[in-house]
């Protein structure tokens, strides 16, 4: 990783198809940035045997080790910072991450429908049961509240007539890992700046 290159600490809780993405566009130095760590909130997941594989430092932090959810916060917190990273990355983490991370870090998180409609855990089963004819995926910077914070980037997926939640969730993760591949890597390269709920790309006075 060149020693220009943004650092990347990636969260994952399961399978880590998106890690995996990210991993692999690291491996190109003009992407711009490098994958410093991965972390998860449970072990034995493969997200973590793909980062061990890539020769990739990895880290578990279990709510159920700390006494509180707080101190959990503050645990993750001090096992990311170790890594001093310039952007958390949450690529199927499913834990909603507290204040000692977000307002130490800069966070994105993915999203499986056009947010604002359809947040939460079941953004795909919400959006095909409302009958919308598009949904798609959101990358944002993430905040306090869940799925909430400003959106980065966002792309369109049709819903097609024969389409159940599971078909119409993998052809949304297809586009998701593009389009989350696509964003870190224009960060990494250009900056960004965010002025209320408006993020873009570029550097302050860029």
């Amino acid at each position: 990783m060149s020693s220009q290159a943004v650092r990347l600490v990636v969260l994952v809780s399961g399978s880590g198809t998106n890690l995996q993405a990210l991993l692999d566009a690291v491996a190109d130095e003009t992407y711009g940035a490098g994958v410093v760590a991965v972390g998860a909130d449970r072990g034995g997941v493969e997200g973590l045997a793909r980062a061990q594989r890539a020769g990739v430092p990895t880290f578990v932090e279990r709510v159920a080790d700390h006494p509180t959810r707080e101190d959990w916060d503050r645990a993750l917190a001090a096992r990311i910072a170790a890594y001093r990273p310039d952007l958390v990355v949450c690529a199927g983490f499913m834990r909603i991450l507290g204040k000692p991370t977000l307002e130490a870090f800069p966070v994105l998180n993915t999203h499986p429908a056009l947010l604002p409609s359809f947040p939460g855990a079941h953004g795909v089963r919400d959006a095909l049961s409302y009958g919308v004819r598009v949904t798609g995926c959101t990358v944002m910077l993430a905040d306090a509240g869940v799925d909430t914070g400003p959106i980065i980037a966002q792309e369109a997926v049709p819903v097609l007539d024969d389409d159940d939640e599971a078909a119409l969730h993998e052809r949304i993760k297809s586009v998701e890992r593009q389009l989350l591949v696509d964003t870190v890597g224009r960060m990494a390269r250009e900056g960004w700046t965010v002025t209320g709920r408006t993020v873009r790309f570029g550097r302050p006075g860029g």
